[in-house]
């Protein structure tokens, strides 16, 4: 499959309508007696019943068979993909991976298979916390789909196209672009060699765009920008895995048919996707680094306003002009924690070498970051021209107010970098006033 086989309906939030059968979806009432075709409707809540109607979230769907219609599902080993941070402990260092490597060529590992989670917090069964895994593979997910009861996914590809097939219809996700799939979805990834990317889970809530303020009307990520899948599907007699993570452990399913059998569905609870070369950068004009939130796509917000339990940012290619200003992101302590991945390029505050398209950072609660030495260095002697961050750079931030976990396997992979801290010992005592 390549990009141009979908098409997509578009607008964040919207009221979405699609039937790939004219005729299916029902007119004035959404559950008939008797669905058109024969098929049976179903509804998919992505909240209670009973909030506010600005944030009910809810799709019916028109299928070949209810999703009721599958053996009992049974438990299985999860692998490196976990739901349980109990036993893991926050770290107060600053840390920073190289780009997990890739599956060997003679050993087939797909999207789920491939996920390891690399910190996390919370509890799912409270609906509270995130998770941060990556995601490693080369063959695609054949007879076998994915659903996630606890939680969201915030998908962002660094290495190699996902070609997505969900309920809901199909959706092409290159690097560059990001895929939001909410939980209870059932999907399948396609990929097309070796594969690499970033996966954000959210427990509680839903992503949605942040507000504007005086900015105005216009700005960052536009609504119309956001693209959803057109009905899609099949009708297949096949054995089929179906499996899915509830309460932090794996399950799976059998089926006797392909799940991919939603004819039609309208409603506003379906998955998404995001080329983030449409975000509109704001940028100071005339003085300072503005903060980064100035830079988010998507926010998930706790009860507390302005506190996310997951703010998605991305720094994407942009001109830089401040005057008198010391340009990288300044040195920061922050009670929030932030985990930094690169898609491509370099980063502005990391220009010495170690930070790598497919590298990750966390800097944890309070714990001090910044430009590394040579950036610092750089930015504080060169001429305060303006600067134009080419189409090469593109990294972006998971931000939480939550402190992490971090994994076992995280802290004992070889791609861990002992020697991240180094990289601001070399930052003179430039001090002139005084003993």
């Amino acid at each position: 499959m390549t990009a141009k086989t979908y098409q997509y309906q578009s607008g964040f939030g919207n009221e979405h309508s699609t039937e790939a059968i004219p005729g299916t979806l029902p007119v004035g009432q959404n559950n008939p007696q008797k669905c058109a075709h024969g098929l049976y409707a179903e509804q998919l809540s992505g909240c209670a019943f009973t909030v506010p109607r600005a944030k009910q979230q809810r799709t019916w769907l028109y299928r070949i068979r209810p999703s009721v219609v599958h053996q009992p599902a049974t438990k299985i080993a999860n692998g490196s993909f976990l739901g349980d941070f109990s036993g893991m402990t926050p770290e107060p260092n600053q840390l920073r991976w190289n780009p997990p490597a890739l599956p060997a060529a003679d050993k087939k590992v797909d999207f789920i298979q491939g996920l390891t989670t690399y910190c996390g917090t919370g509890d799912a069964t409270l609906k509270t916390g995130v998770a941060i895994h990556y995601y490693t593979c080369n063959t695609s997910m054949v007879d076998k789909g994915f659903y996630n009861a606890d939680g969201d996914f915030l998908i962002v590809p660094q290495l190699g196209a996902l070609d997505i097939q969900t309920e809901l219809g199909r959706l092409y996700v290159q690097p560059g672009e990001i895929c939001v799939i909410q939980r209870g979805i059932v999907y399948s990834v396609a990929v097309e060699g070796a594969s690499r990317g970033y996966v954000c889970e959210i427990f509680g809530g839903h992503f949605q765009l942040p507000e504007l303020g005086p900015i105005g009307a216009n700005g960052l990520a536009n609504a119309r920008d956001f693209l959803y899948p057109v009905a899609a599907y099949e009708r297949r007699e096949v054995k089929f895995a179906k499996q899915f993570k509830f309460g932090g452990q794996m399950f799976e399913a059998k089926l006797n048919h392909t799940p991919y059998d939603v004819v039609g569905w309208h409603g506003t609870y379906c998955p998404f996707k995001y080329d983030l070369a449409k975000f509109c950068a704001m940028n100071t004009v005339t003085f300072d680094h503005p903060d980064p939130s100035i830079f988010t796509v998507l926010t998930c917000p706790t009860v507390e306003p302005g506190v996310a339990a997951l703010d998605f940012v991305i720094f994407p290619p942009r001109w830089m002009v401040a005057e008198k200003t010391f340009r990288p992101p300044y040195f920061h302590r922050n009670v929030m924690s932030e985990w930094m991945g690169l898609i491509r390029g370099v980063y502005d505050g990391k220009e010495g070498d170690g930070f790598n398209p497919g590298g990750a950072s966390l800097h944890s609660c309070m714990t001090p970051h910044g430009p590394d030495a040579t950036a610092t260095k750089q930015a504080s002697n060169s001429e305060l021209k303006p600067v134009r961050y080419t189409d090469s750079t593109l990294a972006f931030m998971f931000e939480s107010t939550f402190m992490l976990k971090v994994a076992p396997i995280a802290l004992s992979t070889h791609e861990l970098q002992h020697d991240y801290f180094e990289c601001w010992q070399n930052i003179p005592d430039s001090f002139t006033g005084g003993k």
